[in-house]
C-alpha cells in the first residue's frame, strides 16, 4: 500500500523534516513558509498574517514545495 503524505511525515522528525527543506527548497520565502506549516503547525491563515499574503496563496506555495519535498523524504523513507 503506498504512503500518503502524512505517513511519510510522520516517519520523520521536525529536525529531519527542517533539514530537508533547508536542503530542498531553494527559494529563502518558501522554505520560511514551509517551516511554518510542517515543523512549526502554523495554519494557512496564521502564515498569510505573517507573511502578509493571501491564505490562497500560501496554500499554492505550501503545495509546490511540499511536492518538491515529498519526492525527496518518499526516497529516503523507502531505504
Amino acid at each position: 500500500m503506498k504512503k500518503t503524505r502524512l505517513d511519510i511525515y510522520s516517519d520523520f522528525a521536525n529536525s529531519q523534516i527542517d533539514a530537508a527543506i533547508n536542503e530542498w527548497i531553494h527559494s529563502e520565502r518558501d522554505r520560511r513558509i514551509l517551516h511554518l506549516k510542517l515543523v512549526d503547525g502554523l495554519t494557512y491563515e496564521k502564515i498569510a498574517e505573517l507573511e502578509d499574503m493571501s491564505p490562497k496563496r500560501i496554500q499554492k506555495i505550501v503545495w509546490s514545495a511540499e511536492d518538491r519535498l515529498f519526492r525527496h523524504l518518499e526516497l529516503i523513507g523507502a531505504d
